[in-house]
């Protein structure tokens, strides 16, 4: 009798091996690395359209335990040809082992009449594939062809690609794609589909993209064909660049990297290290510019040292406390901060009233690339390409919360630095008027 533990191993050997004598080495571009070792898909395994939180929050022995038990269903449904994955539309999508937060992708795939697939990213869908010939999808949107991100909300940039760039059905095409935190942009024959558009949380579109996770070939009903999969990692620094080329312009400098002219309040309590303002170790105090701003839009770079604390004043008026006699104190916070903290006093919250999300901070001693947008009452906050926090103050009605805060209403105000006797750097700081 042959026990199931034998027929297992049988299935899992058909995985591990090519499907065929063709195996061959692949070679990855410079600075890329294959994510297919042209031999068995041995560094990949098996989910669906889940969220991949479930399988994070998992024990290391219930992950391993799904995975094995995953790979079953892939060696029924995934093959190998020499250098190409082939899928025949169904089973459970092919997944990395691997995690990624800031990446270049590198993929081609071929695929066939009415199919309907797709690329998710950090576990999240998806770059949608599809035959743009068939009728049966214009509904959706289609013809307008592939490498949308099609699972964002109606209206929302990038749902649907810039242009037509899918080859005939049958034909190989090449995705290129560039995710920097939710800031997606993608490229499909080398036409630009997608520009810098922020990927939405399609588990919870309340929440930001999630800041690291898998990448998902999806099946879905008709064989499709993958090869050149490849990936390069992309530093802090070079994110940042992205970051910032991408933004949008009407940005002046604030600040000329040398001295602290055009600046007010605590200067003596700052100084210029590296062509950054730094807060002096012991020291605190506000630190604002002599310019008062309505509405208006502040990018920057900040770098927190271990435990370090600070604070973006908004609308401070000049004297007091920021966080409750300004529009609000955007908390800078790192995120080894000592004890136990209020949600409210995390990196870049609205300290006191609302929290931000958390989990997008970089690493004490990093360079994290901030925007801050104010309109109004509303307040957002872009995190290393992720909106941490988008507010309307006017909404925050509890008395207790309102009569702490009497400044958070104020319609102009000074920018600035709420220090708090830790040596965090600022760097880079622009502002743009936007009334």
């Amino acid at each position: 009798m042959v026990t199931r533990s034998v027929m297992i191993l049988a299935v899992l050997s058909l995985l591990l091996a090519p499907a065929t004598d063709l195996s061959a080495e692949i070679k990855a571009p410079k600075g890329f690395t294959s994510l297919f070792n042209g031999k068995d898909l041995s560094n990949w395994y098996g989910w669906s359209t889940k969220n991949p939180e479930i399988l994070q929050k998992m024990s290391a022995a219930e992950q391993k335990a799904y995975k094995a038990k995953s790979r079953e269903d892939v060696a029924k449904h995934w093959s190998i040809d020499g250098d190409v994955i082939v899928n025949d539309g169904h089973g459970l999508y092919l997944t990395t082992e691997r995690e990624f937060a800031n990446y270049e992708l590198l993929i081609d795939y071929k695929t066939v009449p009415k199919a309907d697939s797709g690329i998710y990213l950090k576990g999240n869908p998806q770059v949608q594939i599809w035959d743009y010939t068939d009728p049966n999808t214009f509904g959706n949107g289609g013809d307008k062809g592939s490498g949308g991100l099609w699972n964002n909300s109606k209206g929302a940039r990038g749902k649907d690609p810039l242009v037509l760039a899918d080859k005939k059905i049958g034909k190989w095409n090449r995705f290129r794609i560039v995710q920097i935190g939710a800031r997606t942009s993608v490229w499909l024959n080398k036409k630009l589909v997608v520009d810098h558009a922020v990927m939405e949380n399609y588990f919870d579109r309340k929440r930001p993209l999630f800041h690291h996770g898998p990448i998902q070939l999806q099946t879905h009903g008709g064989e499709i064909s993958w090869r050149k999969i490849f990936v390069r990692e992309i530093g802090n620094e070079e994110a940042n660049r992205i970051l910032r080329k991408k933004s949008s312009g009407g940005f002046k400098s604030a600040f000329n990297g040398k001295d602290l002219k055009g600046w007010a309040g605590a200067v003596d309590n700052y100084e210029i290290v590296d062509g950054a303002i730094r807060c002096k170790k012991g020291k605190g105090g506000n630190l604002f510019t002599s310019e008062e701003y309505g509405d208006f839009a502040v990018r920057l770079e900040i770098k927190l040292p271990k435990a370090g604390n600070n604070g973006l004043a908004i609308r401070y008026p000049g004297k007091g406390n920021p966080a409750y006699d300004g529009m609000c104190e955007l908390q800078v916070l790192d995120t080894g901060y000592p004890g136990k903290l209020a949600p409210y006093q995390f990196h870049g919250s609205a300290y006191g009233m609302v929290p931000a999300a958390q989990g997008y901070l970089r690493a004490a001693g990093e360079w994290n690339y901030q925007e801050v947008t104010v309109k109004g009452a509303t307040i957002k906050v872009e995190l290393n390409g992720s909106i941490i926090l988008n507010t309307d103050l006017s909404k925050v009605t509890d008395a207790k919360t309102v009569k702490a805060h009497p400044g958070k209403d104020l319609a102009k105000g000074h920018f600035g630095f709420a220090g708090h006797n830790d040596p965090v750097m600022f760097r880079n700081i622009e502002i743009k008027r936007l009334d």
